[in-house]
């Protein structure tokens, strides 16, 4: 996506006003320099994803971040992952996955362009604003920025599979995390599934985001994650394990509560790039979902 057909960002707002300074943040993000990556990544969290709020032109940075993870030669892809990670999902934690985007943003549907309008007008337009005139109006509004920002990431999501494959431990890890929170993707079982056993932080990840797509496990999902447990890596096992105890409850195989008992016992640590909650949290709410 060249620059040459992104919005006109002077028509779009973000958390300060008029989003013109977007586009210079984006091409920092190609950066050699570190320090200038650094400060685009730090003003474009601030302008699009304010303290979890998304803005009207969240959205319409998802297309541009895409393009930057999509170029194997972008300098820390694994941030630019991240970053699309917050803007669409803003600070949904995976605590609450599996997700349900319907009832996410159902308060999205019941407010129009106009009540948008009206909120951008007082937040940045009026000299004397009235805050109280909206205030029916903007917690749905702002649903409805996030909702906006989902989707477009959702249309995405095909992208976010050829991730899985990429040489940076990171970007494969945060690609699984970010895919967990789009079950509906064509081939996502399978993809995440055949991510290689011997690329430890990435198959762990994928591991993880097997654990909450619906349903029991396929058989091709069901073999990779059996294959898992026999790892010599604690973060492959322990992942393989709390997966098949979320979608394989009543038939777990002995492994996997050998490997969940050993790694309560053991108190697992760590955590994997794209995920909230630690290793531990993970296998405590497994056990917990077996009724131990």
């Amino acid at each position: 996506m060249s620059s040459s057909s992104w919005p006109d960002w002077a028509c779009r707002y973000h958390a300060y006003g008029r989003a013109e300074d977007v586009p210079g943040q984006l091409a920092a993000l190609s950066s050699a320099d570190p320090l200038v990556r650094g400060a685009a990544v730090s003003a474009l969290s601030g302008n699009v994803y304010h303290q979890g709020t998304r803005w009207p032109a969240s959205a319409h940075i998802v297309a541009p971040l895409v393009v930057l993870a999509d170029t194997p030669t972008t300098p820390d892809r694994a941030t630019v992952v991240h970053l699309l990670h917050a803007v669409a999902l803003g600070d949904l934690r995976d605590d609450v996955l599996p997700f349900d985007p319907t009832r996410a943003f159902a308060g999205a549907e019941r407010v129009g362009p106009s009540d948008e309008a009206a909120v951008l007008r007082v937040l940045f337009e009026d000299e004397d604003p009235d805050p109280d005139s909206v205030a029916d109006v903007a917690d749905a509004v702002a649903v409805r920025w996030a909702a906006e920002a989902y989707r477009a990431a959702e249309r995405h999501a095909p992208s976010f599979l050829t991730w899985l494959e990429a040489p940076e431990p990171a970007v494969a890890s945060r690609a699984a995390a970010l895919l967990a929170w789009f079950p509906a993707v064509p081939g996502l079982a399978t993809a995440l599934a055949g991510v290689g056993f011997s690329r430890c932080t990435a198959r762990a990840s994928a591991n993880l985001a097997l654990a909450f797509l619906p349903g029991p496990p396929g058989s091709g999902d069901l073999a990779a994650l059996t294959a898992c447990l026999a790892s010599t890596n604690e973060a492959v096992r322990v992942t393989a394990a709390v997966a098949l105890a979320r979608r394989q409850t009543t038939a777990l195989p002995d492994e996997a509560l050998t490997v969940l008992v050993h790694a309560d016992d053991a108190e697992v640590a760590g955590a994997l790039p794209g995920w909230d909650r630690s290793l531990r949290g993970h296998v405590a709410l497994a056990l917990r979902r077996l009724g131990l």
